[in-house]
C-alpha cells in the first residue's frame, strides 16, 4: 500500500503562531511560497510536498518533521473486476 504524508494541522497551527507568523501571509514568505499554497495545504485541499515540508521545517525551527507530520497509508483504489 503506498504511504502519503499529511500536515498535523492543529501542532502546525500552533506552532506558526508561535514562531510569530499571525496570518498564512506571513508564513508563506517566511517558507518562499505563495500563500495559497500555505492555505490550501492547511484547509487539507493539497498534500504538502517538498518545497512545503522544507519550507516548514525552515520557518518553523526547531520543530521537527515528526511534530509537523505524519506518514500515513493511503486508500487502496477499489479494483476493477
Amino acid at each position: 500500500m503506498p504511504h502519503t504524508i499529511r500536515l498535523r494541522t492543529e501542532p502546525f497551527t500552533k506552532a506558526m503562531r508561535l514562531a510569530g507568523f499571525h496570518s498564512d501571509y506571513a508564513l508563506a514568505r517566511a517558507m518562499d511560497l505563495n500563500r495559497s499554497t500555505v492555505t490550501r495545504v492547511l484547509t487539507g485541499q493539497l498534500q504538502p510536498g517538498p518545497a512545503f515540508i522544507g519550507g516548514a521545517l525552515t520557518a518553523l525551527a526547531p520543530m521537527t518533521f515528526t511534530d509537523l507530520f505524519d506518514v500515513t497509508r493511503t486508500n487502496p483504489k477499489p479494483q476493477r473486476r
